[in-house]
């Protein structure tokens, strides 16, 4: 899947994004070093603390599934009104950085504007062993 078909997956994957504190429906699209593809959309919770985001969805189950190495994740905001999207969190990047990710792209509302970034850009300096 090329730039612009993987956000279009993630603006999918937002559909069934369970929201009703927020609102902000995120969707997420991982692609494993061997092609395949895993979604996930934000999971919310009257406790904060316990919910999920999107990228972390996908990731757990793309490990759930037997992946350890992913090399690219989508994330697309469909209610953003501002085209900066919805950019992971310092826990998905660290939890990206993990399993190796490489390449991240965002976009949001209606996927006019679609940003790449490397996973070093958006985590300089990461922890890792």
């Amino acid at each position: 899947m090329n730039t612009d078909e993987l956000a279009a997956a993630a603006r999918k994957a937002a559909e069934s994004s369970y929201s009703p504190y927020s609102h902000f429906r995120v969707g997420a699209v991982v692609v494993s070093a061997n092609g395949e593809i895993f979604t996930g959309a934000n999971i919310e919770n009257a406790a904060y603390p316990v919910s999920s985001c999107a990228e972390a969805t996908a990731i757990n189950t793309a490990v759930s599934q037997g992946i350890r190495k992913i090399a690219s994740v989508a994330v697309a905001c469909i209610d953003a009104d501002d085209v900066e999207g919805a950019y992971p969190c310092g826990h998905c990047r660290q939890t990206m950085s993990e399993f190796g990710v490489e390449k991240v792209i965002v976009t949001a509302g209606d996927g006019s504007v679609v940003r790449e970034h490397t996973l070093d850009e958006l985590l300089p300096h990461r922890f890792s062993l």
